[in-house]
């Protein structure tokens, strides 16, 4: 299964919108009079879209994985319904 993602969304999927590794790096905050320190927020900003980064890798190995199972599950389905099948006596 290919992921097309749409603003952060799987495309065609109805699943919740995920955030990217980009929008969390390029996230901009509104500027108060006692800000905080950018730097520290930058640095925050990075580590969450390392850590996002990693999820969506995750995800991606783990559809993948499914898909093989589910493949491999359907496959032998198909053949122990074949071996279980009583033979055709032909009488009808």
């Amino acid at each position: 299964m290919t992921e097309v993602y749409r603003s952060g969304q799987l495309y065609g999927t109805g699943l919740p919108a995920r955030m990217t590794p980009y929008e969390a790096r390029t996230r901009a905050f509104d500027r108060r009079r006692r800000g905080v320190d950018h730097d520290q927020v930058h640095a925050f900003q990075s580590e969450v879209a390392d850590e996002l980064t990693d999820l969506h890798r995750q995800i991606r190995r783990l559809t993948g994985e499914n898909e093989r199972l589910k493949r491999a599950l359907r496959d032998w389905q198909v053949m122990h319904a074949r071996e279980c099948r009583p033979p055709h006596q032909g009488h009808w």
